[in-house]
């Protein structure tokens, strides 16, 4: 699978993994890991909140069983969401002190079972976040090495940038398919682009599987034709239509599936027309472009 960085170019989402989803066992995690690493998807995607905070632990406890080298995988996570399952919180909140971001990174450390993060990203703004202090703490944690770069996950250009005044924001990763393309026109892979930030999709196959609205269906009207020429399935489609954006997005898949771990894999191949790119578009929005 063709890399434009050291993360693989499509990522294995943790989240389903545990409590929230499948809740695989121990081997079965190892099974899917190793299965995921001999499709090419090397980066794993999670954050504290997965599993009301019990996925890391869980998918350390696999990976230190497994046999998988540190050095042949990355792993990403994220902080700031307080929830009050799995916590003694009164109310969902964020919280992004400097004290709070560091232990929460070291706590991720402990539980993925690694002595640094591949990515560290904040998981949601916060009307209270205070820029400087979040940089004070992603400084430390960047110089410890405990993390190796710093980036954020739902952020606005304009949230980005005020960060990015006083730490280097290495990445976002925000919804992003052919049912949900506000990224596209919002200025945030604009902002990637030009600033050479990694983008990543949550949530790429969007709805098309989820509901049966008039957008799925103008979608499903023009996949039958595309499926026959690229040899490709509906989510394969789906995804080599974010792969196409220059801003060279990297989906996270969140099915637990080996055979859909495969084929998604596959999906890095399907280099999409210029017209059929557009016709996938123009299924997705409803009107021709302007």
């Amino acid at each position: 699978m063709e890399q434009t960085t050291k993360f693989s170019r499509i990522i294995s989402g943790a989240m389903t993994w545990g409590s929230w989803g499948k809740k695989l066992s121990k081997k079965e995690m190892v099974e899917l890991m190793q299965h995921s690493i001999e499709c090419g998807l090397t980066t794993f995607d999670h954050a504290d909140i997965y599993g009301s905070y019990s996925t890391e632990g869980d998918f350390g406890a696999a990976f230190g069983e497994s046999g998988i080298k540190r050095e042949d995988i990355q792993l990403i996570s994220k902080c700031g969401i307080q929830l009050t399952r799995g916590r003694n919180n009164k109310i969902n909140h964020y919280q992004y002190d400097k004290e709070y971001i560091i232990w929460s990174a070291e706590e991720s450390l402990k539980k993925l079972k690694t002595d640094y993060l591949d990515f560290f990203l904040m998981h949601r703004p916060s009307p209270l976040m205070q820029p400087d202090e979040m940089a004070e703490a992603a400084q430390h944690l960047l110089q410890s090495g405990k993390i190796k770069q710093f980036g954020v996950s739902n952020f606005t250009t304009s949230q980005v940038a005020v960060l990015n005044n006083v730490i280097p924001v290495e990445g976002n990763q925000v919804e992003f398919s052919l049912t949900h393309h506000d990224p596209m026109y919002d200025g945030t892979f604009d902002d990637c682009i030009a600033n050479k930030r990694m983008a990543m999709a949550w949530s790429p196959l969007g709805n098309f599987f989820r509901e049966t609205d008039d957008q799925v269906e103008r979608i499903k009207e023009v996949m039958p034709t595309l499926m026959e020429k690229y040899n490709a399935t509906e989510s394969q489609l789906l995804l080599a239509w974010i792969l196409k954006h220059p801003a060279k997005v990297h989906p996270v898949i969140g099915t637990t599936n080996k055979e859909r771990i495969e084929q998604s894999a596959a999906a890095a191949k399907i280099d999409l027309e210029l017209q059929d790119w557009f016709t996938l578009l123009v299924a997705g929005q409803g009107h021709d472009v302007p």
